[in-house]
């Protein structure tokens, strides 16, 4: 190709969709990591709710405990 060839195809917009991928991909990247973290807080406010339950003792009986033996 001729250098006038190459400044009408870059300037035409045909190369520009490199720029297009790299956004999407950076962006798909960015959504996939705060959903990672989004779930990881989740996981330790639910692990943190679960620690302040009141723990019926409706089911404690002497079998209830020692069954595994």
């Amino acid at each position: 190709m001729t250098p006038q060839e190459l400044i009408q195809v870059k300037y035409s917009g045909s190369i520009s969709v490199l720029r297009d991928y790299l956004n999407i991909s950076a962006q798909a990247i960015a959504i996939l990591i705060v959903g990672i973290l989004f779930w990881r807080i989740l996981i330790a406010y639910q692990n943190k709710k679960n620690k302040n339950r009141f723990k019926s003792t409706y089911f404690e009986s002497t079998y209830s405990k020692h069954w595994r033996k």
